[in-house]
């Protein structure tokens, strides 16, 4: 799961970088933020649900 998460990640910064540096590309970077922000999302609801499981004894 993580290394998916990093691989998005990596995607959505390309993006952006490619977004901010080509001329007429600025829908790329927008792109690239709504990937990112959607990613750091659904990382942070799984991750919230991790937390409220209690342990097995």
């Amino acid at each position: 799961m993580m290394v998916a998460f990093l691989l998005i990640v990596l995607v959505a910064v390309a993006l952006g970088i490619i977004g901010v540096a080509a001329h007429g590309l600025g829908y790329l970077l927008a792109i690239g933020i709504v990937l990112f922000l959607a990613d750091v999302a659904f990382i942070t609801v799984r991750g919230g649900r991790r937390l409220r499981r209690k342990p097995l004894r």
